[in-house]
């Protein structure tokens, strides 16, 4: 099951780039200096930090937003929560101390958990839930002027006040009930840790516990006692989650994260055992294997070009391959290829059955050659597929359908077609004399057809691989929604803080594109993903950005936001929407920090005064507002 599926009406194989729209920095950029200043510096405990917590720490968001109240708060480095108001008039930021959490004093001896950054979440825009990350959670009601008190003070567990949590979100169930998502490190009891290392075999990896916790409003009240959280359920995954959300109509909630959260009694998903093949071989003592081995790389099973009217396949077959066992048929939207008989040779042979095309063809004058070339130990299958749609450009040959397809870059050069026969020669052969006895081509590891044309390493890795995990009000797993179907995709944007709540959607990786995909719900209360738009080249130029922090979206812009250091700043990199036909999109680039306000620590969006849309940016030394991005 594919969850998200782009419709090919909503993407444009004719899109070009990116064009710079100038934008005033000083109409729209204005910086104000805090008095209370926040920090990064993590207050650690006795537990070294896993790779995870590092990275989840690297992409916190320390500011929380309520939209439509022109309201935000941050936790200050002296652990004061601090309020900003936009004033409606001037847009201007007031700010004062709302808060202060109380901080203990722990002796060096005893043997504390990680604490986690100060996390807050808005219930309305006069109540909002903050974690101290050191383990205990404020709600607080806000008044319209003076400091604010705590009504409710919550733990996690009533054996321990050390054990650190983070506020995801907090959503109302009911008029008089609210769910708080919270995450924390999984430490381990004894019996689990045990139960776990049985099931697996190793050691238990480092994971967290995800918290759907129950908040009675009418119970709360100032200056009560210290409560432990009644726990609705709690699942446990590899990763922090970077996106949690309660479509109303579905009851249930949304934890997007790198893993999916499986239910506590629920055995892990067995590790990945690797095949034969696809062992790499271990470097020796002063031994090089990567970048200096001599053999020839791996060629693609095909290579291809096209024109405005056509495309042209080649597939490399034996040259001994007699022509009547090769058949191939063509309908409007898949092609087949079989070879018939079982041929000697160290290469697969492709194999095509009724493989879908990414666009229609016209079956009737479409048609295919076999050019056996005798002096060469390949030839060349070549089909001629006659374009449905003239003037489209074709991504690749074969729709997307699943994990092991193979993406084959267009050669640019009809000419060059030929070079696959050459590849396999040149690679045959070095398998023969042994120059790549591994057979796995560890060597360049990009086909000669795309040599300078692209980085595979840079544009792989562009956005973060996510999974969704669906949870029901009472921590139970949706009907409509299989937690055994573990579907991984690459995302590279959520909606920015701050936006309409009942409004979810993703922006997902597709080939070069930034496909919207937005959360609907049917008739049976059953979510559905449905593709509304499309950021053309989103991926592409995503890819070249090396220091972005946050990458969110509104209805019509996306925006990376660089971290930024002292000194130098960062910048955000805003990318509009174009309609399906243009060519061209809008791209505007706006100073966020000008080197002396250091890193950028959060980011959300408010509306003041008349509904201006504000994007609020929270830097060490200053907070920065972008008026109508």
């Amino acid at each position: 099951m594919e969850l998200f599926t782009p419709s090919r009406s909503l993407l444009n194989p004719k899109f070009e780039g990116y064009k710079l729209d100038p934008i005033s920095q000083a109409d729209v950029v204005a910086r104000f200096p805090l008095q209370y200043k926040p920090t990064q510096a993590t207050i650690s405990g006795k537990t070294s930090f896993s790779f995870q917590e590092i990275q989840s720490r690297v992409t916190h968001n320390h500011i929380a937003v309520c939209s439509d109240a022109g309201r935000a708060l941050y936790v200050d480095s002296d652990s004061r929560v601090i309020l900003i108001d936009i004033d409606a008039g001037t847009l201007s930021p007031i700010f004062r101390i709302l808060f202060e959490l109380p901080t203990s004093i722990q002796s060096g001896a005893v043997a504390t958990r990680n604490h986690e950054y100060p996390s807050a979440a808005f219930l309305t825009s006069n109540t909002v839930f903050v974690s101290d990350g050191r383990g205990v959670m404020y709600v607080l009601q806000i008044k319209d002027e003076g400091p604010s008190e705590a009504v409710g003070v919550f733990v996690l567990s009533s054996s321990s006040m050390d054990s650190p949590f983070r506020i995801h979100g907090v959503h109302r169930t009911s008029p008089t009930t609210a769910i708080a998502i919270l995450s924390s490190r999984f430490y381990g009891v004894a019996s689990e840790v045990n139960s776990e290392t049985e099931r697996s075999g190793k050691a238990v990896q480092t994971a967290f516990d995800i918290w759907g916790a129950k908040i009675e409003l009418l119970s709360l009240r100032p200056k009560g006692d210290i409560h432990v959280l009644d726990i609705l359920w709690r699942r446990r995954g590899q990763e922090v989650p970077f996106y949690t959300a309660y479509p109303e109509a579905t009851s249930s909630f949304l934890l997007l994260g790198g893993t999916s959260y499986r239910e506590i009694d629920v055995a892990p998903p067995p590790s990945y055992e690797p095949k034969t093949n696809e062992y790499a071989p271990i470097p020796r003592a002063d031994e090089l294997l990567d970048m200096e081995v001599s053999g020839p790389p791996k060629p693609s099973p095909y290579s291809w070009s096209q024109t405005p009217d056509a495309v042209n396949v080649a597939i490399p077959l034996p040259a001994n391959t007699p022509q009547h066992t090769i058949t191939v048929l063509f309908s409007q939207q898949t092609v087949t290829v079989h070879i018939d008989e079982e041929i000697e040779t160290s290469v697969p042979i492709p194999r095509y059955s009724e493989k879908r095309l990414w666009d229609g063809i016209s079956p009737s004058s479409s048609y295919w050659t076999w050019d056996r070339e005798a002096e060469h130990s390949f030839g060349l299958l070549t089909l001629y597929l006659d374009k449905q749609h003239e003037g489209t450009r074709w991504s690749q040959v074969f729709a997307p359908s699943g994990p092991d397809d193979v993406e084959v870059v267009e050669a640019l050069d009809p000419s060059e077609l030929w070079q696959i026969r050459e590849a396999l020669e040149k690679y045959t052969t070095a398998l023969r004399e042994g120059d790549d006895a591994s057979g796995l081509g560890s060597g360049r590891g990009v086909s000669s057809l795309a040599e300078g044309e692209m980085d595979m390493e840079v544009d792989g890795s562009v956005g973060r691989a996510a999974y969704l995990t669906w949870v029901g009000e009472d921590g139970s797993t949706p009907p409509w929604w299989k937690n055994a179907e573990e579907i991984s995709f690459q995302l590279l944007s959520t909606p920015i803080p701050g936006s309409d709540p009942s409004n979810v959607s993703l922006v997902v990786k597709n080939n070069l594109d930034g496909t919207v995909h937005s959360l609907n719900v049917n008739a049976a209360n059953t979510p559905e993903w449905a593709h509304t738009s499309t950021f053309s080249a989103l991926a592409f130029v995503l890819a070249s950005k090396r220091d972005t922090r946050f990458t969110y979206h509104a209805p019509n812009a996306v925006f990376a936001f660089e971290g930024g250091v002292r000194d130098r700043g960062g910048n955000v990199y805003i990318y509009r929407a174009s309609p399906v036909q243009e060519k061209w999109a809008k791209q505007a680039i706006l100073k966020v920090d000008d080197g002396y306000g250091g890193s950028l620590l959060g980011v959300g969006a408010v509306k003041a005064g008349q509904g201006i849309p504000i994007i609020l940016c929270l830097t060490e030394g200053e907070l920065v507002l972008i008026k109508n991005p």
